[in-house]
Parts: C-alpha cells; structure tokens; sequence
C-alpha cells in the first residue's frame, strides 16, 4: 500500500484524473484509463482494462483478461470472473466508427451480481441484483434480480440467493435461510417467510 491506502502494480499503468479508493489492489499489466472511478477494497486482477470514465463501486472483483469499456458501470460487491467480455456498440464497424461516447449503449451490473468466467454481457441491458450469470453465457436481454442464467443465448434457470446459492422451489435458502417471495416476474427477500404471501 502507499500513502493513498491502495496498492498498484508496479508494471500496471493510470492515466491522469483517475480516483481510486482505499483498499484496492490492482495487479500486473492493468490500465486505468483517464476518468475512471475505482471504488474502495476492489481487486483488479492481472491484465484488467478500465475503459475512460468508467464507475466501479465498492467491494468489486474483477479477475484476470477483462475490460470494462465506457459505459459500464459497476455496483458495490459485483464480481467479475476471468476473461468475460462488455460491449458498449451494439452494432460496430471499423469503416463507420463510433465518434464518441455519446453512441455507447449503457450497461449497469447492479449490486452484488456475479458474472462467471467466458460469459459475454450485450451492451444495453441491466444485469440484476445478487443475479448470477453462469460461466460462457452470453446476455442479450435484462437480467431480474436474484435470476440464475445461463446458455446461448442465456435463459433464466431459476434464483439464486443473496449468498449464491441456487434456490428450490419453497424459496428459502437452504445454506443461509433467507427467505424469498414470488412478485410480478421476479422475487424478493423477506425478512420473516409468511406462507400467506
């Protein structure tokens, strides 16, 4: 650590007007590019890409091979896994390149979802909180909170908890027993299960 609270790689690379929080640990060969916003206790792991602008939140892995493009916007406590892949142009061509960032479609990874090795995130969508989307899917569409996806293109598989935890169908977590409830398309965690809801 230095005297800012964080540590950076001596072989990794930041740009100008860069803020990085307390805590957080960037490794070998990653570039922080003008205008990012690293929040505190993050892992970059080796080879990581922060686009311009980007915004990370607190609490945030991100694992080796991965570049989070301009657009992207990552939550508190999401997690990233090895060599997964943003867009930010939803149809690219090199002869009609894209001027400014004003074109790039937005992404938010809210709180706490995870994003398994390979898995490839479409440009334009949210990604859910506490969702899990399983390793090699590729997301074309929004994810709900807690949805568990997976495939090409991904499909809903079922919930996951909070904890990562796959659910049955009684929605209660077997591992740390919070409790979920069915609402509209989605559920959502309930402090005490009622089974009149």
């Amino acid at each position: 650590m230095n005297e800012n609270n964080y540590f950076v790689h001596e072989s990794a690379y930041i740009d100008d007007n860069v803020t990085i929080g307390s805590g957080t640990k960037i490794w070998y060969f990653s570039h922080i590019q003008k205008g990012a916003r690293i929040g505190e206790n993050c892992v970059l792991g080796q080879s990581v890409n922060i686009a311009n602008n980007v915004v990370i939140g607190n609490n945030v892995k991100i694992q080796n091979n991965v570049s989070v493009y301009e657009g992207v916007e990552l939550e508190d406590y999401v997690f990233c896994g090895p060599s997964i892949v943003f867009t930010n142009v939803k149809y690219p061509r090199s002869k009609y390149p894209v001027k400014g960032n004003e074109d790039y479609r937005k992404t938010l990874v809210k709180e706490g979802a995870s994003i398994c090795a390979n898995a490839t995130i479409v440009c334009g969508h949210n990604i859910g909180r506490h969702s899990l989307i399983g390793a090699g899917a590729v997301v074309c569409s929004d994810v709900p909170d807690y949805a568990l996806m997976i495939g090409v293109p991904a499909r809903q598989k079922g919930w996951v908890c909070e904890c990562g935890e796959q659910l049955e169908e009684d929605l209660i977590c077997k591992k740390c027993k919070r409790c979920y409830i069915k609402i509209n398309e989605g559920i959502k965690e309930v402090k005490q299960h009622d089974t009149n809801e």
